[in-house]
């Protein structure tokens, strides 16, 4: 079955081999979730509680960009998502539900 892609009407931007607004946000969008990822890595690897905290700060204002410019790109059209078909959704539910009973503190209830 071949799923609809979920998107905004696209903004157009000069097709050039220069960089446009689409490119340079994509750019940004791409550097901040690399920048997360590191940040998450250094966040769980600090032993020093003040740099953990500084650490944190910075990589809350890194993460909620992304998430701008995430919004920023999906409104202007620039950046699509697949529904997720049913079947598949209800297969992976019966996967993790299947994990609970791992979960170190009891069985809890997944929704």
């Amino acid at each position: 079955m071949n799923q609809q892609p979920i998107q905004n009407p696209e903004a157009q931007v000069p097709k050039t081999p220069q960089m446009n607004d689409r490119d340079y946000t994509n750019d940004l969008l791409s550097t901040e979730k690399y920048m997360t990822d590191s940040y998450s890595t250094a966040l769980n690897e600090a032993s020093n509680e003040p740099l953990y905290q500084d650490l944190l700060a910075i990589f809350t204002e890194t993460q909620n960009m992304q998430r701008e410019l995430y919004d920023l790109m999906f409104q202007k059209g620039w950046y699509k998502l697949e529904a997720a078909e049913q079947q598949k959704l209800q297969q992976s539910y019966q996967q993790f539900k299947g994990y609970s009973n791992q979960f170190p503190y009891g069985n809890t209830n997944i929704q």
